[in-house]
């Protein structure tokens, strides 16, 4: 890899502050290697439902104008979910919906995106991961299926992000998905 900066943007699914997805994708960012930027986008709780309708410069607002240009800009996307009901958050598919119009023109079309997560049960969110990586593919990315990391929420100590393990798979995670930006160039 050059030693120019690669931006990776991180979405996460859940909204709660000290969320375990949340806080993985914090531990992202803390362990990310010289010469990556990870930058946690916030404000997907703000964006309005996807309506074509409000989807008009001016109307669909400034926060949805925003994450098109930074997801536009970023080199990747790692998208960090939890699963609620079986399936992905409402907020995450709202942004993947904004993120794929308008049609033939996606933020993340070419895109190299990432989905990790953590969750209850001992599947640890392995259905809101294959939904994400389905959107997200639908939507013009390129999913980087190497990039496989499902955390049983029970494995996470609570208030532990320093844990090993997990600063072990986080940093294997970023080191996949920068192999494969250089890889598809």
């Amino acid at each position: 890899m050059s030693s120019a900066s690669r931006t990776v943007v991180v979405l996460v699914g859940s909204l709660r502050r000290e969320s375990i997805n949340r806080r993985i994708a914090r531990l992202v960012a803390e362990q990310a290697a010289d010469g990556v930027d990870v930058q946690i986008i916030e404000g997907l709780d703000s964006l309005p439902f996807y309506n074509e309708d409000l989807d008009v410069e001016g109307v669909r607002g400034a926060g949805v104008d925003a994450l098109r240009a930074r997801v536009a800009d970023a080199d990747a996307v790692l998208l960090v979910t939890p699963e609620y009901n079986g399936g992905l958050p409402a907020v995450l598919k709202n942004a993947i919906d904004w993120l794929s119009r308008p049609f033939g023109e996606s933020a993340l079309s070419g895109k190299q995106v990432g989905v990790i997560g953590s969750a209850l049960g001992r599947y640890a969110g392995t259905w809101s991961r294959q939904d994400a990586r389905k959107a997200v593919g639908i939507a013009g990315a390129v999913v980087v299926e190497a990039v496989e990391v499902g955390i049983a929420a029970g494995e996470v100590e609570a208030g532990e992000t320093g844990d090993a393990r997990l600063a072990e798979q986080v940093v294997g995670v970023l080191d996949t998905l920068m192999g494969e930006l250089v890889g598809a160039r």
